[in-house]
């Protein structure tokens, strides 16, 4: 820019509105994030260490993958650990360590550069840098370089003061942390309570009032008391803190299981509203017995609005809840029939399920995807509550499942969910705890293993679009908007004004379209409108 700017001045071809539309241009290569809505998203966390940001940065960034955004996180720490192989104290982190505070820049520069690989060339849509950015010249730097690539940034600012929480979270998480290998506990904590001094000295909190009113966050307040939310920018944005302010951290079991064995199991057909088998109630009055044994106390229930699930759940003696959320994938037109007559009578259909299990949707149906977009609620409320047993449907449990264990949309339709079978999930710091109870009730086997199919994409009659791809992989965007090609300045205009247009209109007559690229874009918002429009009349009064 300074360099054609310096080729403006000299030349005595270029008049005034070159200037401005050159600046213009650099205002909006810079600004060009906030005009688009669906521009890649940084998520930066800040706070003091042994305040719950990776837990949150790693829980978010589970939810959003299960939602279908992809989603990586950018551990500042693992790439420190890269650059510093053997940790030895908090004196690496004191403020006025200048050769660690170089390797520390140094580690965030590599991990933005990271950062910009995963959202330009490997489709990704959301990076979480975490990291603490505790200071205003750290999150000036992220600030730039998110202007640099045209990215959207949101500041996660995790900020506790309870000191049992913040000694509950060291001893939990950072006393097996890699820094401290083979180290007693005492030690441990004594090191890393000095650590975090040395971060309080130069700790800049985010200022909604002044410094930092026009940033998009949302500051969490001991770990979800209270909670500050500033300049949400788009829906994405909204997700997150939707999700941010359902979550909490105390210590909690979900049991998943599914109905009893139905009439409709024993005889190999999909979906309908069944009751149970013999078996199957035999399974609800073993179910009751195993909340007996573990003495769960204060134990919610939920079932489904089917037959099945509200069976099993009668048996165990406590109040449950209907959630129509929780039904069954819906088969639609493949309803109550057996696999083999779907082979004899939807050929076709059955090898595109087969093909894309995930995405496929039967015909007057739901597909997984569905599936997933239905449960988020669930999702939602399981995080808010205490112990909580789901009594649903193999499809809705693969589901659930695949959230809390972290698994790809191309394996959560394979997850093995077997009848009679309780599993029970205690949330940890970084995952999730698993344990299966089988409660000796015999039950048919459900369960159909990922078929090996051909590697052509199979089309749906009618349609040039394959229903799905085998390339989990999304390619490059066709475009960079951080990369704008440099047009050359176009020489004076011979005249502005078009004798066959209407009364009042101006016409730019150029060699290039220098003027019409930039007069293109204003139509995305309707402040830039006014901005053409005042530019137009300021060039026909001089």
């Amino acid at each position: 820019i300074e360099k054609n700017l310096s080729t403006v001045s000299s030349s005595s071809s270029c008049c005034a509105v070159d200037i401005v539309c050159l600046f213009f241009c650099a205002c909006l290569t810079t600004a060009w994030a906030s005009f688009m809505t669906n521009s890649p998203t940084v998520i930066v966390m800040i706070g003091l260490p042994a305040r719950g940001k990776t837990y949150m940065s790693k829980k978010l960034t589970r939810y959003l993958n299960w939602i279908g955004v992809p989603t990586k996180v950018f551990n500042l720490g693992v790439y420190r650990r890269e650059a510093v192989r053997a940790y030895k104290s908090y004196d690496f982190f004191r403020h006025d360590n200048k050769e660690a505070m170089k390797i520390r820049r140094q580690c965030a520069l590599v991990a933005l550069q990271d950062v910009k690989i995963y959202l330009n060339e490997e489709g990704g849509q959301i990076a979480v840098f975490d990291a603490t950015n505790t200071t205003r010249e750290r999150r000036d730097l992220i600030i730039n370089f998110v202007q640099e690539n045209t990215y959207k940034v949101f500041f996660v600012e995790s900020v506790c003061d309870d000191p049992e929480v913040i000694a509950a979270n060291i001893l939990e998480v950072k006393v097996s942390s890699p820094d401290y290998p083979e180290t007693h506990r005492e030690r441990v904590m004594e090191d890393f309570l000095k650590r975090i001094e040395c971060y309080k000295v130069t700790y800049q909190p985010l200022d909604p009032d002044e410094y930092d009113k026009h940033l998009s966050f949302i500051k969490v307040m001991n770990v979800g008391r209270r909670f500050l939310v500033n300049h949400v920018q788009d829906y994405i944005q909204s997700k997150i803190v939707y999700y941010l302010m359902n979550i909490h951290v105390h210590s909690h079991s979900i049991y998943l299981c599914r109905h009893g064995e139905s009439e409709h199991n024993i005889q190999g057909r999909i979906g309908g509203d069944s009751e149970l088998s013999p078996r199957g109630r035999q399974f609800a009055s073993a179910l009751h017995e195993f909340i007996e044994e573990h003495k769960l106390s204060n134990l919610k229930v939920w079932t489904s609005q089917l037959r099945r699930t509200i069976q099993t759940a009668e048996e165990l003696g406590v109040p449950y809840e209907q959630w129509k959320i929780l039904n069954e994938i819906d088969a639609g037109v493949c309803e109550e029939m057996t696999y083999e007559m779907i082979l004899n009578t939807f050929p076709e259909e059955f090898a595109l399920r087969d093909q894309d299990k995930y995405h496929y949707r039967y015909p007057g149906g739901e597909s997984y995807q569905d599936l997933v977009q239905r449960l988020e609620p669930v999702i939602m409320e399981l995080e808010r509550q205490g112990n909580v047993l789901v009594v649903c449907h193999q499809a809705v449990m693969r589901c659930l499942l695949a959230y809390f264990l972290d698994k790809s949309a191309d394996d959560l339709p394979y997850l093995k969910c077997p009848l009679h079978t309780v599993m029970k999930l205690t949330p940890v710091a970084y995952g999730c705890k698993v344990e299966m109870f089988y409660l000796n009730v015999e039950a048919v086997n459900t369960h159909r293993d990922r078929p090996l199919v051909s590697s052509a994409p199979l089309l749906r009659r009618n349609s040039y679009t394959p229903l799905s791809s085998h390339d989990q992989v999304k390619r490059p965007r066709l475009y960079s908007t951080g990369n704008w090609p440099w047009l050359p300045l176009t020489p004076s205009p011979t005249t502005l004004h078009n004798p066959d247009a209407p009364d009042g209109a101006l016409l730019l007559q150029s060699k290039s379209v220098n003027y019409f690229l930039v007069a293109s874009l204003f139509h995305v918002h309707p402040k830039m409108k006014l901005i053409i429009i005042y530019l137009n009349s300021w060039v026909f009064q001089t």
